[in-house]
C-alpha cells in the first residue's frame, strides 16, 4: 500500500473519528485510542476500514480539534451566506474541519491534493452535491489562505 492510499485512509478515519467525538461527545485521546486499536484496518460489520499512515492520522486529529477556533471561522466565512457551520450536517462538518486543517496547517501536502482527497472523502458519505460543496469551501479557503501555491501550481 502506498503512502497516498494511507493518507487517504487516515483522512477517512480521522472523519470518522470526528464525527464519533461530536456525537459522543469523546476527547482527542479516547478517539485516537479506539481508532488504532478497533478501526483503522480492520472490517468492521461488512465495512472494511482502510490502512492509515497512523502518525498523519493523529496529527489531523489533533489538530483538528486545536485548532478549531482558528479553522472554523474561516469556514464560516468561505460558505454561502446564511448557512453557518453549525447549521452544516455532522459528517459535513467535519470533512470541511479537517480540509481546513489541512490547507492551514500541513504546508507540506499541496493545496490542490488536500482539495481532492476531501472531495473524494465526502463521496464516501454522500452521492448528491455535498462533495461539491466541500470542494468549493475547501477551494475558497485555499485560495484565502495559500493562494501564492495555487497560483505557482498552475503555472508550474
Amino acid at each position: 500500500m502506498t503512502k497516498l492510499e494511507q493518507r487517504a485512509g487516515a483522512r477517512l478515519a480521522v472523519v470518522q473519528a470526528l464525527y464519533d467525538m461530536d456525537i459522543s461527545g469523546k476527547g482527542v485521546l479516547d478517539a485516537l485510542a479506539e481508532f488504532e486499536a478497533h478501526w483503522i484496518g480492520r472490517e468492521i460489520d461488512g465495512v472494511a476500514h482502510p490502512p492509515a499512515e497512523v502518525a498523519f492520522f493523529r496529527d489531523l486529529l489533533r489538530g483538528t480539534v486545536e485548532e478549531q477556533r482558528q479553522i472554523d471561522p474561516q469556514i464560516d466565512q468561505a460558505l454561502t451566506q446564511g448557512w453557518p457551520l453549525r447549521r452544516i450536517e455532522t459528517v459535513l462538518r467535519a470533512i470541511l474541519r479537517a480540509g481546513t486543517y489541512e490547507l492551514m496547517f500541513r504546508k507540506d501536502v499541496p493545496p490542490r491534493a488536500a482539495i481532492s482527497q476531501y472531495v473524494d472523502v465526502a463521496h464516501s458519505f454522500y452521492t448528491g452535491d455535498e462533495p461539491g460543496l466541500v470542494n468549493a469551501v475547501l477551494d475558497r479557503i485555499a485560495r484565502k489562505v495559500r493562494g501564492d501555491e495555487l497560483t505557482t501550481q498552475k503555472r508550474g
